[in-house]
């Protein structure tokens, strides 16, 4: 368990250390800024601060690793310290005046409406491979299977615990795969006819590597659930008995998931968060609009992780942190969605609705 949580509280640290980078230099700490201060002294000394304090709340945590309270607190800790940062440069942005002077404006291209980025369906292949073989190798198994199964815990198993024999029980991974591999489906179609997000000053090199990004984001997430896939397809293995639950397999169902995170991280080393890092055509290196992106901060909370707008009637916005997109709270459509989400996990939570894994450590 020790070295579980030690796993967990690295895992966390990297990525919330790492967090300022995934974001464009004119959204530091989720933070509007123009191009020409994405250096300010500021704004470098708070990714410094930030950094180190994330790097101390991590040891403090790793020292207390035995005790669970510690680990699941380490996450609100460090939002709450990105959230600090983000306040100074908010403050910083305000006293200075970094906008004043400048020409706001926003960028549209509807290209992306009547050409949109399309699913790289043969990128999908994967993940529906590795479900259909699960599902058939299930299948062939069933009949055989014991009256009882260890309890699935979604990533491995658990053999202490015992449930069981039914369809639902010994289908679990199949059904989960299912899930991952629709739902990815699904968020493919929205997020792809989403409304880019385009820099006002650099209209037509912006438009260009948004395209490309888009691209990479469905073939990153269509290999995401491929991974995910086969992770499951390794818990089902010592589910159905084909192999001894052990510390080694239970490594090994985690592996496609730590290949995943590296190939993340090494495409966002050169795409960057709506492809600001990649390289610029001839003739776009000089582009310039005379204008800046327009300052929306007041539309976005939580730094820069909540977008509230009544008068944008887009419902899905690219995320100011990272590679996410989000709903506009203030749109009619997103309410609705957030309030049938929430109904569902509260029918869950008092036992209304029994959904399938409630008795599984999932």
């Amino acid at each position: 368990m020790i070295a579980m949580n030690l796993a967990t509280v690295t895992l966390i640290t990297i990525v919330m250390a790492a967090l300022p980078a995934l974001s464009r230099p004119t959204l530091p700490f989720g933070v509007r800024v123009p191009a020409e201060r994405a250096s300010d002294p500021v704004i470098i000394a708070e990714r410094r601060v930030y950094a180190r304090l994330v790097v101390a709340a991590g040891v403090v945590a790793a020292a207390l690793s035995f005790e669970v309270l510690a680990v699941v607190a380490l996450v609100p800790v460090d939002l709450l310290l990105f959230y600090r940062a983000h306040r100074r440069v908010s403050r910083a942005k305000q006293d200075g005046r970094w906008q004043a002077g400048h020409r706001q404006g926003v960028t549209v291209d509807t290209s992306f409406r009547t050409d949109p980025v399309r699913i790289p369906w043969r990128w999908a292949l994967p993940a529906l491979a590795v479900l259909l073989s699960t599902a058939a190798l299930g299948w062939s198994r069933y009949g055989g299977l014991p009256a009882t199964l260890p309890a699935f815990g979604g990533y491995g198993v658990d053999p202490a615990r015992r449930v069981a024999t039914t369809m639902p029980s010994a289908f679990q991974p199949v059904f989960l795969q299912a899930a991952i591999t629709v739902l990815t489906l699904a968020l493919m179609l929205v997020i792809l006819r989403a409304r880019p997000d385009l820099d006002a000053a650099r209209p037509r090199g912006s438009a260009r590597r948004y395209r490309t990004y888009l691209r990479g984001i469905a073939v990153l997430s269509l290999l995401a659930a491929a991974c995910l896939n086969l992770g499951l397809l390794i818990s089902a293995l010592q589910l159905w008995g084909v192999v001894e639950p052990s510390g080694g397999w239970r490594v090994a169902t985690y592996l496609p998931l730590a290949a995943l995170v590296v190939g993340a991280l090494a495409w966002e080393r050169r795409v960057g968060s709506a492809g600001h890092r990649l390289p610029a055509l001839p003739g776009e290196e000089r582009e310039d609009s005379g204008v800046i992106q327009r300052d929306d901060d007041r539309h976005w909370f939580l730094a820069g992780m909540v977008y509230v707008n009544r008068r944008d009637p887009a419902l899905l916005v690219h995320a100011r942190i990272g590679h996410t997109w989000t709903l506009n709270l203030g749109h009619p459509v997103a309410l609705v969605i957030v309030a049938l989400l929430v109904g569902l996990i509260l029918l869950a939570l008092t036992g209304v609705v029994d959904l399938p894994m409630r008795e599984s450590a999932f």
